[in-house]
């Protein structure tokens, strides 16, 4: 039974990877609707942020929808982000979002906003943190190694779709 009406899973998902789903997974058991806040919204084409929000929602969308978790308690939200304003940012958010009153993160920033906010946190437990990550997947892919098993069918079709890999080459040569 879920413990809070409404909470937020915010990330980047660049990409969307086998951990964000658990913690898509995780949440849901926790909430009656989940609003999935990808974050850093304006930014696309960069070693960090490589990918558009639309590809991302669209890896997010995919992926949810062959787990079978795409119902009506779910919701896919761009945000920006205010890099040189960090103590505005969760007004910022809430601006964008439905009211909620619990958020999912693992990231110290987001974590301390938000906890002085008065939100409650829940850190989500990681996934294989050692082999699932944005950042070693970015780098599998710039590198041709193996990143396609840690990532769901949805974010893979959708890589394959924008020759995703190759744009992480392109970008990682001027990193």
């Amino acid at each position: 039974m879920a413990l809070y009406r409404c909470g937020a899973l915010i990330g980047r998902f660049q990409p969307f990877h086998l951990g964000h789903l658990y913690a898509v997974k995780y949440a849901l058991k926790k909430v009656k609707r989940l609003l999935v806040v990808v974050g850093s919204a304006q930014f696309s084409y960069t070693w960090r942020n490589p990918f558009t929000a639309g590809e991302r929602i669209e890896m997010i969308w995919r992926s949810l929808k062959r787990e079978g978790l795409l119902n009506d308690s779910l919701l896919l939200i761009p945000v920006d982000d205010t890099y040189e304003r960090n103590y505005i940012w969760v007004r910022h958010v809430e601006n964008y979002v439905p009211p909620f009153k619990v958020v999912f993160s693992n990231d110290p920033l987001t974590i301390q906003l938000f906890k002085e906010a008065n939100y409650e946190v829940l850190e989500v437990p990681l996934f294989n943190r050692g082999e699932v990550s944005g950042t070693r997947i970015r780098g599998l892919m710039a590198k041709g190694g193996e990143w396609q098993k840690y990532v769901p069918s949805g974010t893979l079709e959708v890589l394959k779709e924008i020759n995703g890999e190759h744009r992480i080459k392109t970008i990682f040569k001027y990193v």
